[in-house]
């Protein structure tokens, strides 16, 4: 029982941040140079990560199902099938996923130690306010940069499935994308790039959240990033939930 309460009061407070966050961002002053400079932390210097993450899952799932294709005679929709897996589920998942271990976890740890430190308490005491310059930049920062990061990863990942069907099946690139874009609706797309907004909001909301609110000392800081880690990741696996459960009931309508 007592976990449950635990779990329950935890729930209310991570939702009482998320509705002060919505109060802040349309309260202004609004802090853009600090925004400005969270996108470069949080997107650019997380690029290199989820392109060579991408890569790699191009390939992987290429050569993994190649074989069970060609046993069925079906090795002319390779490109087709893999285009859809990555575009719909693969690649919005597995970049969140990323993310919310490499910028979860720096969030986490970036405003658990400037809480362990006080520099939180003395930008109140010097009339800042630490919600809109820390967590509103940050959480909106991320909730911009996630989908962006997903389509550099869902480009990368066609293309290591590419360069794999040409090393194997001598497919040309032309005749590859053309494969790809022909099953590719702006349905496929459009909830991939939807829901991706949510999976950034939910990281940096975990993120701002386990940093902002952790315990002091310096195991805190270690606490409030493991934390943040789990908790974005369980996260993201029932938005996506959500969302494949939403876009079933649409396709169906």
């Amino acid at each position: 029982m007592d976990a449950i309460k635990g779990f329950l009061i935890e729930t209310g407070e991570a939702t009482r941040f998320g509705m002060q966050f919505f109060r802040e961002l349309f309260h202004p002053p609004f802090e853009f140079r600090e925004f400005l400079r969270q996108c470069y932390v949080l997107g650019n210097k997380s690029i290199f990560l989820v392109m060579i993450t991408g890569f790699i899952m191009g390939v992987v799932l290429t050569l993994q199902t190649r074989p069970t294709m060609l046993e069925f005679g079906a090795e002319a929709f390779m490109p087709a099938m893999i285009g859809i897996s990555i575009v719909r589920e693969i690649g919005p998942v597995i970049t969140a996923l990323i993310c919310a271990g490499k910028i979860g976890s720096s969030i986490g740890a970036e405003l658990g130690s400037m809480k362990v430190t006080e520099q939180i308490d003395a930008m109140e005491v010097s009339g800042t306010n630490p919600f809109r310059y820390l967590v509103v930049t940050r959480i909106l920062a991320v909730t911009l940069m996630l989908p962006l990061l997903v389509i550099a990863a869902d480009v990368i990942a066609l293309f290591g499935s590419f360069l794999m069907e040409n090393i194997k099946g001598q497919v040309s690139f032309t005749l590859f994308f053309t494969k790809v874009f022909e099953v590719l609706e702006f349905g496929d797309l459009i909830p991939s790039i939807v829901k991706s907004f949510f999976f950034g909001y939910a990281i940096g909301l975990v993120g701002c959240y386990k940093g902002y609110t952790s315990s002091k000392g310096t195991a805190g800081v270690g606490r409030a990033a493991n934390a943040a880690v789990v908790a974005a990741s369980l996260l993201l696996f029932i938005l996506d939930f959500a969302a494949v459960l939403i876009t079933d009931i649409f396709y169906e309508l």
